[in-house]
C-alpha cells in the first residue's frame, strides 16, 4: 500500500518536473522572460475584466497593454531561438562534423523558447479577444 502511494506521489511530480527540464533546457534568462511577458498579460487581461463595468476607457488601456507583452514575449521567444541556433551553429563548426543526434539535440533545445513565446502568444491572444468582445458589447 504504501508502495503505491509512493509510485503515486512520484507519478504526479513527473510532469512539473519536466517542464521545469524544459524551462531550464530553453535557457532561464528568455524563458523567464517570456514568463513574465506571460504573466504581465494575463494580469493586464484581468485588470481589463475587473475595470470593465467601472472605467471602459481604463480597459481598453489595459488590452493595449496585453497586446504590447504577448507580442514582446513573441519576440523574445523568437529572439532566444535565433541565439540559440546561433550557439548550436557555433558548436557544431567546432566540433567538425556531428553526429545527427548532436545536432538535432541543439535544434530542439533552440526551439525551446520559440514554443513557448508561441504558446504565451496565443494564450495572451485568446484573452484579447475575449476583451475585446466584451468591451465591444459594452
Amino acid at each position: 500500500m504504501k508502495l503505491l502511494l509512493v509510485a503515486l506521489f512520484l507519478e504526479k511530480l513527473v510532469l512539473p518536473l519536466q517542464i521545469l527540464q524544459r524551462f531550464y533546457e530553453g535557457g532561464p534568462l528568455f524563458m523567464s522572460l517570456i514568463l513574465i511577458c506571460l504573466l504581465l498579460s494575463i494580469l493586464f487581461i484581468v485588470l481589463g475584466f475587473i475595470n470593465l463595468k467601472k472605467n471602459k476607457d481604463a480597459s481598453k488601456k489595459y488590452l493595449r497593454l496585453t497586446i504590447d507583452s504577448s507580442l514582446l514575449g513573441l519576440v523574445l521567444g523568437f529572439l532566444g531561438s535565433v541565439i540559440g541556433l546561433i550557439m548550436a551553429f557555433d558548436s557544431v563548426e567546432a566540433m567538425g562534423s556531428p553526429s545527427p543526434e548532436v545536432f538535432a539535440g541543439g535544434l530542439k533545445i533552440s526551439l525551446l523558447t520559440a514554443t513557448f513565446g508561441l504558446f504565451s502568444f496565443v494564450v495572451s491572444r485568446f484573452g484579447i479577444l475575449i476583451l475585446r468582445w466584451f468591451i465591444k458589447e459594452e
